[in-house]
C-alpha cells in the first residue's frame, strides 16, 4: 500500500508555528497601529545595527545591516508577545502588523518581498524634542555594536583573551551606566528599556558563552 500524501495547506490552520518563531519587524506602514495605541514601546525591542539576528531568508544568524524594531518575545524565547498559546490566537489580530498580514506559510512570496524594506528605527517613533533621543545617541557612541562584535570575533581567535575581555567588560559597564542614568535621572520606565537601548550587552555576551566580571 502506498503512503498517504499529507494534505496541502492552503489557509491558516492556527498551528502557531509562525508566532512561536518570533514577533514581526515593524515597518513604516505599521506606524498607524502604534499611534493608535494598539502596540506600545513596552512591546518592542530594538535590534541594533551590527547585532546578530536570524536572517529569515537564509535561516542563518547574521549581523543586522541596519537598526530594526521587533515585537518582543516571551520569557527566554522569541515567541511573539501577542501570541496566546492556550487557543493559538493573536491578542491584536484585528490590528496585526504588516508582516503578520502578509505571512502565508503555504505561499511566502508576499512576505519575502517585504522583508527588510521600509522598516522603521527608533527615531521614527520618538518625538523630536524627547530628551531620550540624546541618550540613545550617547549610548550608540559609548557602546557601538559593530565595534563590540569585532571584539567578540577577535576573542574567538586569541589564545590570551584577557585584554579583549577587559575591553568588553568596559563596554558592559558603559552600557549599564547609560541605562541607569536614563532610569534614575530621566525617569525612563524600565518597561521601555528593550526598545530604547536594545538588549543589555551583558545578556548578549552571555548568550554567546562569554562571561565578564563586573566591578562591585
Amino acid at each position: 500500500m502506498g503512503s498517504v500524501s499529507p494534505k496541502k495547506i492552503t489557509e491558516c490552520i492556527r498551528c502557531g508555528t509562525c508566532c512561536l518563531k518570533g514577533g514581526p519587524v515593524i515597518h513604516h506602514e505599521d506606524k498607524k497601529i502604534l499611534c493608535a495605541g494598539h502596540i506600545g514601546y513596552q512591546h518592542l525591542v530594538t535590534i541594533r545595527k551590527g547585532e546578530p539576528v536570524l536572517n529569515p531568508l537564509t535561516g542563518k544568524l547574521e549581523s543586522s545591516q541596519k537598526e530594526l524594531i521587533k515585537v518582543i518575545g516571551k520569557g527566554e524565547d522569541w515567541s511573539c508577545f501577542f501570541y496566546n498559546k492556550e487557543d493559538s490566537s493573536c491578542k491584536i489580530y484585528a490590528h496585526r502588523l504588516l508582516e503578520c498580514r502578509l505571512l502565508k506559510c503555504w505561499d511566502t512570496a508576499e512576505l519575502v518581498s517585504a522583508i527588510g524594506k521600509n522598516t522603521i528605527n527608533r527615531t521614527d517613533i520618538i518625538n523630536p524634542d524627547d530628551p531620550i533621543r540624546q541618550i540613545i545617541e550617547t549610548h550608540e557612541k559609548k557602546c557601538p555594536c559593530e565595534e563590540i562584535e569585532n571584539l567578540i570575533l577577535t576573542l574567538s581567535k586569541e589564545s590570551d583573551k584577557s585584554e579583549t575581555l577587559q575591553k568588553l567588560t568596559e563596554f558592559v559597564h558603559k552600557d549599564m551606566a547609560v541605562r541607569h542614568y536614563a532610569f534614575s535621572e530621566l525617569g525612563l520606565k524600565t518597561d521601555f528599556e528593550l526598545f530604547i537601548f536594545g538588549r543589555p550587552l551583558s545578556k548578549l555576551l552571555s548568550d554567546r558563552g562569554i562571561t565578564v566580571r563586573l566591578k562591585k
